[in-house]
């Protein structure tokens, strides 16, 4: 082997193919595009997924449950989660709840539960408490308290119809 065969081979910028050449280039007359229809047009692709004359497969699959588009979305946090991850004293809600990552997500509200011990005084704040875990803060020495939470939904009124005077 000598010197001038050790990269021999290796391309780093790959030749440009010079299409609709001829036949003889291996890319000519329909330059790679096929035969007719919309496909060998400029600047055309197929839609992302697009199945062609087939049903979609997001269409076989059958809908599942019940999707509430104004259900409010609660996350829930134990109290040996929070004995575990916060010092003795300090202050919890929900802004240091997701800076610590124990409340990840799009949530509306959090919600402390009762699971587990927690020995720690740690001033909670949430928008809803269990009544096991309000239990277990206090004995250890802890502040709870109660933040507002969204405005609950108010479910429109139906308008009531007056009947006009019948004519005499």
């Amino acid at each position: 082997m000598k010197i001038n065969d050790v990269h021999q081979g290796i391309h780093k910028n790959r030749k440009r193919l010079r299409i609709g050449r001829g036949p003889g280039s291996g890319r000519g007359k329909t330059s790679g595009r096929g035969h007719k229809g919309q496909g060998q047009l400029a600047g055309w692709s197929a839609p992302g997924l697009f199945e062609g004359a087939r049903m979609p497969l997001i269409r076989q699959i059958p809908k599942r449950g019940f999707h509430n588009q104004h259900g409010r979305i609660v996350t829930c946090i134990n109290v040996d989660d929070l004995e575990a991850r916060f010092p003795a004293g300090s202050d919890v809600n929900p802004e240091t709840l997701r800076t610590i990552g124990l409340a990840k997500g799009i949530w509306d509200s959090v919600k402390i539960l009762g699971e587990g011990s927690i020995t720690k005084p740690l001033k909670v704040s949430a928008h809803h408490f269990s009544a096991q875990a309000r239990e277990k803060i206090l004995a250890a020495g802890g502040t709870v308290t109660d933040i507002a939470g969204p405005a609950p939904v108010v479910k429109r009124q139906k308008k009531v119809s007056r009947k006009k005077p019948a004519a005499q």
